[in-house]
């Protein structure tokens, strides 16, 4: 399973700088002009996990295999977005192809980064931002309420009726300036606009990039961001992008380690940032363990064990016969397969079983 999350924000904020630093595939051009990054780049990250690290001392694999997670750069976007300024309509259609939107916000001064907002203010920039992709999914929802009003006058189809009933909704909120992913939809209200791939309903977390000096506290503008993704129920993470990329940039274990000391890291600020990303979408992982790889998977929360063998082949859910599934703690616990099957530890679960995050598991499967 893909997580897909597109990194936005207005220009100059240091979205390619950030992109730069958690890809491990392509790099982004950084620069100090609008429109640096034109068409989207894409880069994979790995998913740090410290159980596969765990896992990997006590089978002693020929690989070690993490889930990653793909990383789209998009284009700056600029006021007027949804009326073609800038970009326009080339990055917002590039915002639909993601599952989740990462939203890159000034939080530092620096004269040298040229800005044409005025003075540093993270919660008008976001609303910037906010107001195009709104402006966007209203003219989406316009578009389909003229169509799903003809359908629920001919005939009275109760579908289209209750279509254009969440449809007003949806339209009424968009107005009122108010993301879609905050009216609280029911699944079946969420069916009526799926085929909208609305831009507002996408999950979304900030990244409040701030100057080196306030890299572990914060400082007033990303306080600020942060009152406001409270007041969303979002994820913010604080982070000093430029200092990130040069932490990926070290392949030397100790250069790196040096680099933590100095700043006094325990970790790169990015893995706090895939975390939060993982959270955002409800997702979970899984693990295989065996002599040739122990390899993570990644699965939404409450996914069933033939769902979950899907994504190792689509062949392991329609053959799916049961599962044999080892909680972490326990196969760390035992040391070997054997010694959890000895221990009562290792158990078969079938078709209904809802795997668990951190689950160790072997699938039968017959097609």
């Amino acid at each position: 399973m893909a997580l897909r999350a597109g990194i936005v924000g207005l220009p100059n904020v240091g979205k390619s700088t950030l992109f730069n630093a958690v890809s491990s595939s392509a790099k982004a051009q950084a620069s100090n002009y609008r429109f640096c990054t034109i068409d989207p780049n894409v880069g994979l990250v790995d998913v740090p996990d410290t159980r596969l690290d765990q896992l990997s001392e006590i089978v002693k694999p020929n690989k070690v295999v993490p889930t990653q997670i793909e990383i789209v750069d998009i284009a700056g976007l600029v006021k007027g977005a949804s009326r073609g300024e800038g970009l326009g309509n080339k990055f917002l259609g590039n915002i639909r192809e993601v599952d989740a939107i990462i939203h890159v916000v000034r939080c530092f001064e620096d004269e040298n980064v040229l800005r044409e907002e005025g003075e540093i203010n993270p919660v008008s920039d976001k609303e910037i931002i906010d107001i195009e992709l709104q402006f966007k999914d209203l003219d989406s929802v316009d578009k389909k309420i003229q169509k799903t009003q003809k359908q629920a006058r001919v005939g009275g189809d109760a579908q289209a009726k209750f279509e254009l009933d969440v449809l007003e909704r949806v339209k009424a909120w968009l107005e009122q300036g108010k993301n879609v992913r905050m009216m609280g939809l029911t699944k079946e209200e969420m069916v009526a606009i799926d085929d909208l791939f609305l831009l507002t309903v996408k999950p979304t977390m900030y990244v409040a990039n701030v100057d080196e000096a306030s890299m572990h506290t914060g400082n007033k503008y990303s306080d600020a961001l942060k009152k406001v993704a409270d007041e969303e129920g979002a994820e913010l993470v604080v982070l000093n992008n430029s200092i990130e990329a040069q932490i990926a940039e070290m392949e030397d274990p100790d250069d790196k380690a040096l680099f933590f000391e100095e700043y006094k890291m325990a970790e790169p600020g990015l893995n706090r940032l895939i975390r939060s990303a993982y959270k955002l979408l409800n997702l979970a992982t899984y693990f295989t363990a065996g002599v040739q790889e122990v390899r993570a998977w990644t699965i939404g929360k409450g996914w069933k064990a033939p769902q979950a063998a899907s994504v190792i082949h689509t062949d392991f859910e329609k053959g799916f016969i049961k599962a044999e599934v080892i909680a972490f703690d326990d196969r760390i616990k035992y040391g070997t397969e054997a010694a959890c099957r000895e221990a009562g530890r290792l158990r078969i679960e079938g078709k209904e079983y809802i795997v668990q995050d951190g689950d160790v598991m072997h699938f039968r499967f017959n097609v």
